[in-house]
């Protein structure tokens, strides 16, 4: 049986003259972990926040009290040199560091940003890094990458090399808003068929109107940014996830 429902709000759709406040209320209208996109400018286009605003935030949010448990921070490293970042992430609060796959193939084994190494990573060494550090780890593939590539890494018999979630993006990364890609969906199937265990993420273009086909291909962890922060009823629409997903089990 597939994981239960987790639905992950994107706070880059929230209010961020009042931040701290708008997760506080989206963990109160029953959402169970809050989606931090974190973007550079490098890896993608654009640029959101650092590590300073998620220890801003923190305080506003509990712990989470067991693994993935409510009140998870979910950062979605959209950034090209995500080693580097582990350790001040976790220092700000961030539970589970989700890192892109294309970026871990062709970045540095620097473990501070300050830091200059010819040595690079992979994506098993960086997932071993952040389970040292204390934090789960996800691993991201863009919709350009297959997920063929991800065979070796979940089928890794060391645990501490495996991620503890896949985020299949249903858009390219780096702006909220964009239109939900159906033609992502057999990722998730494929995963879901070879990992019925595996708490698979969908993020982009998640709403009401396109619940259902994701949580049909196996989904159970929904981001959905402007669907939620911009519904009159937020609770509503995160109950409705919910269920999408949960019936589906």
């Amino acid at each position: 049986m597939a994981p239960p429902a987790i639905i992950a709000p994107s706070i880059l759709s929230a209010d961020f003259a009042a931040l701290g406040a708008a997760c506080s209320d989206t963990i109160g209208q029953g959402c169970d972990w809050l989606h931090i996109d974190i973007m550079d400018g490098h890896f993608v286009p654009n640029i959101t926040f650092g590590a300073p605003v998620v220890t801003k935030i923190r305080p506003h949010v509990g712990r989470p009290k067991t693994s993935m448990g409510k009140g998870t921070f979910d950062c979605h490293m959209m950034i090209a040199e995500p080693k580097k970042w582990v350790k001040d992430f976790q220092k700000a609060g961030c539970d589970l560091y989700c890192f892109h796959y294309e970026a871990a193939i062709d970045s540095t084994a620097a473990e501070n940003p300050a830091d200059q190494t010819e040595k690079k990573t992979n994506p098993k060494e960086l997932i071993h890094y952040i389970h040292e550090n204390g934090m789960l780890a996800g691993i991201a593939i863009k919709p350009e990458t297959p997920v063929d590539v991800l065979w070796d890494i979940l089928r890794n018999p060391t645990k501490s090399e495996r991620p503890d979630m896949v985020l299949v993006m249903t858009v390219h990364p780096g702006f909220g808003g964009q239109k939900f890609m159906a033609s992502e969906l057999p990722k998730v199937t494929a995963l879901r068929e070879r990992y019925p265990e595996l708490n698979i993420e969908v993020d982009g273009g998640l709403s009401e109107g396109t619940i259902d086909q994701a949580a049909d291909a196996g989904a159970n962890v929904i981001v959905a940014g402007s669907a939620v922060f911009g519904a009159k009823d937020p609770a509503d629409i995160i109950s409705k996830l919910r269920e999408a997903v949960d019936k589906r089990r």
